[in-house]
């Protein structure tokens, strides 16, 4: 092979691009290529030195030039410039005329300094006004009628190098959209991507089905360009052609093409006016605030249709196309079909959004089928090793079972007692030095289990008794409440052992129940998903948040259960309650002595129950211990509901509200959004999993493998607070202001009777509305749940229209509810901030 110096030299702008890299291989056994680029391409090149140039700058083009001329000998067969800004929002940017334009002028006046015979320049066939009709071919010569920014900048980019070229020969090559067997033609790739995931939009299009462009194949064009260089010496000083296939496939034949080959049908397609696309596309980016690939520019010029004649080509180049899009439209589908995920990132659209499609959940399947990365008695040793390490874990628990044992007598539980009623008692209980023995046999009895089934779980085949132990401890906790003791010393006790307990029996490594396949890799992202949601940044806190809900809640119960004699209140009266303020009004109402417990009390053992449910497991506990996550979910989710609903009846049922309440139904709907995800990923994994031929019931039980191919865990609490804090606040959930305004107006409705001077109904019906949209609100700020805002435009509705409908309301008041349920509605409609993260497929639901 001959030295670089023996061979001519071309240049390519834009050499580290998709076409700059395939023309540079059509090029590289003749020539001596030399790139120019913002960057040298990714990953090691063997085949092109680059050089770096910017287009806007005329030193950065000056220098690189005079390089390229140190390199060359100072002469140049040939300059193929792709280079070019690019977008399709359709508008102008100033881009284009800065790095299109100007860029180019600045390359041509730099290259007159070199000995350079050929320039070749990258247009497009949108300079072209469209054919005039169907079955009219246009040339080189057909007017030019560019009809948006980027055609517009590469025609006037056309006239510079027609001013500007000097003794330079020139060819244009105005070229169709390109693409190759993955496709790589983002118009081409949105449409088929449509079908694929039968999106609604799938079915719509604006224009004229029987229109459609020319296209052109990633090989076709290299051979383009190859030809016109090595034809240099033939060809005029200035030379256009046209380069792309003389087939033109309508968008319904490829709709219909595209639906055969993808399902299996001829897909219908139907067509909506201009005006209503617009609107619709109008809707969704500027009043849904979300992103669209369809622009308004592509509504416009949906009817336009181009058939090319590319005589001048085959006469100065002896080009033709040697592929078609008909021919390889197969091959592409077959690739996507393939691997789905693989083809979407090439064509720069979102993979995760087709990570859970149907030949994904087949690969998945056939990963399975084979030996996973840990053999199952590599993962039996492994936990062995762990239990051993851990084997102090429930002799901690055999002391706890002996502390309950005794604790009766030290707390003296079997001593006569009197004691007024409880305040929040509403039916007949037994004496309390009756209540307080049941405890403590309760205690004695439950202790002593704990001591026998935690030494029994020591056993390697009798590690189910663990489950026992730890079932044994929420018992503990409970059991107080259930018994209506009046000892508070017993009370706390007890809390604190029945949190302990479960943590030693299960909590502590290796949870027993796991299954080996389940163990058997350490992948802890679900699949299609950008992060895991059982990180312990993302459990930890809302873990603390549990504990201040805990402590709320158990202050209000040792109220109730007569274990103090007062509550703090430093807002609320206690309406006509013979009691002193709001909270003791609330926890000692008609409602609470409904329950057969302290309520106040059973939102602490929940909070409890939260705790542990919440601190359980490691970060791949959404596919380890999915029963686990749903029970996480379950206990926040619908607390959360039931805290609110609290809030709601106290004004209208009661006569009263309740600080301390107000605050625990705060912490409550501040962790559902956090905790959504999780659940979420554990509902699409067993799903998924059962789909590639997983049991589900065991895999409920026992958890399953991972589907997705090999990952490399990311680091998790060995990291910086700042980075562990920012993960936790953003990790699936934003802060909209959209939806952190509507809290406050939620907060306002609750406070009309302050604000406005309104009075009931009207301000019932506010309270109502004002604690719903303020938990509807906290919800969608977790991105998965974001569709639940809509719930406040009719909320909003509502409130707008409930002056005319309710009484209760002065004019300003009046005014203020409709100003302030119109602003709900306004605000429940753009989708708002959405971060970089995905949701394996449910990308497509945040709307």
């Amino acid at each position: 092979m001959p030295n670089d110096t023996d061979r001519p030299t071309v240049l390519i702008t834009g050499s580290s691009g998709f076409l700059g890299q395939a023309i540079a291989g059509g090029l590289k056994d003749r020539y001596h290529v030399i790139g120019l680029d913002v960057a040298a391409p990714k990953g090691s090149s063997d085949r092109l030195e680059t050089i770096e140039i910017d287009l806007t700058s005329d030193d950065s083009v000056g220098w690189a030039v005079a390089e390229v001329g140190k390199r060359s000998g100072g002469r140049v067969a040939s300059v193929i410039h792709l280079a070019a800004y690019y977008d399709t929002t359709g508008k102008d940017d100033p881009k284009y005329d800065a790095v299109n334009v100007q860029g180019t002028r600045r390359l041509l006046t730099a290259l007159k300094g070199l000995e350079t015979e050929q320039f070749i320049f990258s247009s497009t066939l949108l300079v072209h006004a469209p054919s005039p009709q169907k079955g009219v071919r246009i040339n080189e010569d057909s007017p030019l009628e560019p009809a948006w920014a980027y055609p517009r900048s590469k025609a006037e980019t056309e006239a510079v190098i027609a001013k500007e070229h000097g003794q330079i020969n020139t060819v244009i090559l105005r070229l169709a959209g390109v693409y190759d067997e993955d496709c790589r033609a983002a118009f081409i790739a949105q449409q088929i991507a449509r079908i694929f995931e039968r999106l609604p939009t799938a079915y719509l299009f604006t224009g004229d089905l029987a229109a459609g462009q020319p296209y052109l194949h990633k090989d076709d064009l290299v051979d383009a360009f190859v030809r016109s260089v090595d034809r240099r010496a033939e060809l005029p000083a200035e030379s256009v052609m046209l380069i792309g296939e003389e087939e033109t496939l309508s968008y319904g034949e490829m709709q219909k093409r595209i639906g055969r080959l993808l399902h299996g049908e001829d897909w219908r397609t139907f067509v909506l006016p201009k005006g209503l696309a617009k609107t619709g596309s109008w809707m969704q980016t500027e009043v849904l605030d979300q992103e669209s690939d369809i622009k308004p520019w592509m509504i416009e010029n949906s009817d336009d249709h181009v058939e090319i004649d590319i005589s001048r080509a085959r006469n100065l180049i002896g080009w033709e196309p040697k592929h078609s899009l008909s021919r390889t439209l197969p091959e592409m589908i077959r690739r996507l079909k393939q691997d789905p995920t693989d083809w979407y990132e090439k064509n720069k659209l979102e993979p995760s959004v087709v990570a859970a499609s149907e030949p994904e959940i087949e690969q998945a399947k056939r990963r399975l089928d084979a030996p996973l990365e840990r053999s199952s008695s590599q993962v039996e040793a492994a936990v062995e090793r762990q239990r051993l390490r851990t084997l102090w874990a429930p002799m901690v628990n055999v002391a706890l079972g002996l502390w309950l044992v005794a604790s009766p007598m030290t707390l003296g539980l079997f001593d006569p007692v009197v004691a007024a009623p409880p305040p929040a008692l509403g039916h007949e209980i037994a004496a309390a030095d009756i209540r307080n023995a049941r405890l403590g046999i309760s205690e004695i009895v439950s202790g002593l289990l704990v001591v026998v089934f935690a030494l029994l779980g020591m056993y390697r085949r009798w590690t189910w008794a663990q489950w026992i132990t730890a079932a044994l401890g929420v018992w503990v906790m409970l059991a107080p409440l259930v018994f209506w003791t009046t000892s508070a010393a017993a009370y706390s006790i007890d809390t604190l052992a029945g949190l302990l307990i479960p943590v030693f029996a299960v909590m502590i490594p290796p949870t027993p129940g796991i299954s080996r396949r389940a163990l058997a890799a350490d992948d802890d992202r679900p699949l299609g998903w950008s992060y895991s949601p059982s990180a312990f940044t993302q459990r930890i806190p809302i873990v603390a948040l549990a504990f201040v809900g805990l402590f709320v809640s158990r202050y209000l119960a040792a109220y109730q259960m007569g274990h103090i004699d007062s509550l703090w209140d430093p807002f609320f009266g206690p309406g006509g309650a013979s009691v002193r303020n709001g909270s003791e009004a609330v926890v000692t109402s008609w409602v609470s002595k409904g329950f057969p417990i302290a309520d106040a009390g059973f939102g602490a053992f929940a909070y409890g129950l939260d705790i542990l449910a919440g601190a359980i497991g490691d970060r791949r506990r959404w596919r380890t211990m999915p029963w686990m996550v749903l029970l996480f979910g379950l206990l926040i989710i619908p607390l959360g509901v039931v805290s609110v609903s609290f809030i709601i009846i106290q004004p209208p049922l009661i006569g009263a509200l309740c600080t301390l309440c107000i605050v625990q139904a705060a912490v409550t709907v501040v962790l559902i959004p956090y905790s959504i995800d999780e659940v979420l990923a554990a509902v699409q994994y067993l799903w998924r999993a059962t789909k590639a031929g997983e049991p589900f019931w065991r895999t409920f039980w026992m958890g399953g493998p991972a589907l997705s191919e090999n990952q490399s865990p990311e680091p998790d609490l060995d990291r910086p607070a700042s980075e562990f804090i920012k993960e936790f606040l953003t990790s699936g959930v934003n802060f909209p202001w959209t939806l952190v305004t509507s809290v406050f107006l939620g907060a306002a409705l609750m406070a009309t009777p302050l604000i406005f001077g309104s009075s009931p109904p009207l301000y019932y019906s506010d309270h109502v509305v004002g604690c719903l949209v303020i938990m509807i609100a906290v919800t969608a700020m977790a991105e998965v749940a974001r569709p639940v805002r809509f719930l406040n435009g009719a909320l909003g509705a509502w409130v707008a229209a409930s002056p005319f409908v309710l009484s209760g309301g002065g004019a300003v008041a009046n005014f203020a509810d409709a100003g302030l349920g119109l602003a709900l509605i306004a605000l429940s409609l753009p989708r708002g901030t959405r971060s970089e993260e995905h949701y394996g497929g449910w990308d497509r639901a945040i709307v």
